[in-house]
């Protein structure tokens, strides 16, 4: 799956959220000084591109809507992490985690347990 700039992401969450929208709508989601309306369409059809967005025909114009879910393109983004940082070794996050002490050795043994009885399931 394609990275997102920091500004696609932003706009994503609007579509993520808010569902389909108009770019006259999204506009609306910005304070003062809003970014220019062909700013933000550029970026719009740029997403589109990517197959982040997709729309429906309404005259001359368009409304967009989300077609990647947000759920997909986390996941999406972990897995990037963990291939860049990680040599694609889930192992090596866990140890990762467990040195930096974000996530202790008794919580790591509760998760093994739950997914040892089946209340948490693994998804690839």
């Amino acid at each position: 799956m394609k990275r997102l700039t920091a500004r696609e992401e932003e706009i994503m969450g609007y579509f993520w959220t808010k569902g389909p929208l108009f770019v006259k709508q999204l506009l609306e989601f910005y304070d003062e000084p809003r970014p220019h309306f062909n700013t933000l369409s550029t970026i719009v059809r740029g997403l589109e591109d990517k197959g982040f967005l997709a729309h429906h025909t309404f005259g001359n114009t368009y409304q967009y809507y989300a077609a990647v879910t947000e759920a997909d393109y986390s996941r999406g983004t972990l897995k990037n992490v963990i291939a860049k940082y990680f040599n694609n070794s889930y192992l090596g996050v866990i140890s990762s985690l467990v040195k930096e002490e974000e996530i202790s050795v008794e919580e790591l043994k509760e998760l093994i347990e739950s997914i040892d009885n089946g209340k948490l399931t693994i998804d690839n």
